[in-house]
């Protein structure tokens, strides 16, 4: 009698136990519903460009990037140049992840012998789902070109300087496609004549299309408002590329009318039209290098 009793009190107490334990369990998948943990879009660019302009991709904390963008002469400079292969202009640039969500990046170019410097900052990352649809970066530029120009020799260092800043805005739709839009505003300390204006405002649109596991198209066009640049002649920059990711490498094909790869410099001094025959041949090259690891 005395072993029924103490079975009967164990059930008792094993029940009550594990009604308790259900309960705490319910409780725990109720909070852990309310608050889900997010998950972040990654990969929305395979590279830190479209083109020319810059995507809202970043290095990570610690990640050094290389790149290498090049671009030959125009295609209709005819066969005597070797339809532009003959020329090239060509733009060395690293970057450095300061943290995951902050970047810094130099760079020089042989066009009009140009320093540039830059900070970007992630404003706002994708999730999965709707509980943020795009990305949103912050880019800053400084632009300083150093050639002596024999028509304006008074020209100092602070005439050479110029300064653009853009929101960078992209969504990542599907394993395939993504797009970007990339308001900028910016400011020359120097402009041709009084009718031209300091502080010009653009809109860039761009987009990656993968047809492959490793491989995408991508075009860029880049509008600039008529009114703003009046005394020179200046197109919009439209640019197409191939892009191959090789592991640790992303090697991009492009064409563009755009000589310079500088946002002061191809928003505002692209001369050329694709009409015409002045599109520019060139790739980009980068390397990713990770100087710190995670724990």
């Amino acid at each position: 009698m005395r072993k029924l009793f103490f079975i009967a009190l164990s059930l008792c107490a094993f029940s009550r136990s594990y009604a308790q334990d259900s309960s705490l369990l319910k409780m725990l998948n109720d909070s852990i519903a309310a608050h889900p943990k997010k998950s972040y879009v990654t990969g929305t660019f395979k590279s830190e460009f479209v083109v020319n302009m810059q995507t809202v991709e970043s290095q990570a904390n610690g990640n050094l990037n290389f790149v290498i963008q090049h671009r030959f002469g125009t295609l209709n400079s005819g066969s005597y140049n070797f339809f532009g292969l003959d020329n090239a202009t060509l733009r060395l640039g690293f970057s450095y992840g300061i943290t995951d969500d902050l970047e810094v990046g130099v760079g020089r170019s042989s066009y009009l012998k140009t320093f540039d410097g830059y900070l970007k900052y992630k404003l706002l990352k994708q999730t999965e789902g709707t509980q943020m649809p795009v990305s949103v970066s912050l880019l800053g530029n400084i632009t300083d070109f150093t050639q002596d120009i024999t028509d304006e020799p008074f020209l100092n260092t602070k005439d050479r300087v110029a300064y653009s800043a853009a929101l960078l805005i992209a969504r990542k739709f599907s394993s395939a496609l993504s797009l970007e839009a990339s308001p900028t505003y910016l400011h020359y300390n120097f402009v041709p004549t009084p009718q031209d204006k300091s502080d010009i405002f653009a809109l860039g649109l761009g987009g990656r299309m993968k047809f492959t596991k490793r491989m995408s198209v991508d075009a860029e066009y880049d509008i600039v408002p008529k009114g703003q640049a009046v005394s020179y002649s200046v197109h919009n920059s439209l640019s197409l590329g191939w892009e191959i990711e090789t592991g640790g490498h992303v090697f991009q094909l492009v064409f563009t009318n755009s000589q310079s790869m500088l946002p002061t410099q191809y928003l505002t001094q692209t001369t050329g039209t694709w009409g015409k025959g002045d599109i520019y041949f060139g790739f980009n090259l980068t390397r990713n290098f990770i100087l710190k690891k995670k724990h």
